[in-house]
């Protein structure tokens, strides 16, 4: 293992809450700066992340309690899991997106940006039409926002996974 990464494993679960509540904060500069707006699988991906940063936080407890010390490697498995679950969200989203299958019958809408015009128009009762989840609103080197996301939590996976195992070596 390289210094670089040992002092993010040896503080792994807080680096997975700076990391989750970054990658939900870029979610919603997303959707508050740039106006687009979410569909229904990148509310579940946000979903995922809210899981892990409470979690983390929990964990940061848990570990520091009498007997906490055993539960180090669990808690990274756990993170681990919870960092896995978002990747899955986030490949079902980018393969929807790219027509591998269909996307869920719910987030078959068609709009893809928001506007102070559009919120005002819902507030008088207009429809909404909420995004689709099959149409990629913003793709950088060919992935969307669900791919980044795929490929990000597929890293913090193996992180997750390093962290715990350099646990077991501290024993």
């Amino acid at each position: 293992m390289t210094n670089v990464l040992r002092p993010f494993l040896d503080r792994w679960r807080l680096c997975a809450v700076l990391v989750a509540a970054a990658m939900l904060a870029t979610a919603h500069a997303f959707e508050t700066f740039g106006g687009y707006a979410p569909c229904m699988l990148c509310l579940r991906q946000r979903e995922a992340y809210w899981a892990i940063l409470a979690l983390g936080l929990i964990f940061m407890v848990l570990v520091r309690t009498p007997g906490g010390p055993r539960w180090r490697a669990a808690t990274c498995w756990a993170l681990a899991l919870g960092f896995a679950i978002s990747c899955g969200v986030a490949v079902y989203h980018a393969g929807a997106e790219w027509k591998f299958w269909p996307g869920p019958q719910s987030c078959s809408g068609g709009g893809s940006k928001v506007n102070m015009a559009d919120i005002q128009a819902m507030l008088d009762g207009a429809t909404f039409k909420p995004p689709s989840c099959e149409n990629a609103a913003w793709r950088m080197a060919g992935l969307s926002m669900a791919g980044w996301n795929a490929m990000v939590s597929l890293g913090l996976v193996g992180l997750s996974a390093l962290a715990a195992l350099r646990e077991y070596g501290k024993r």
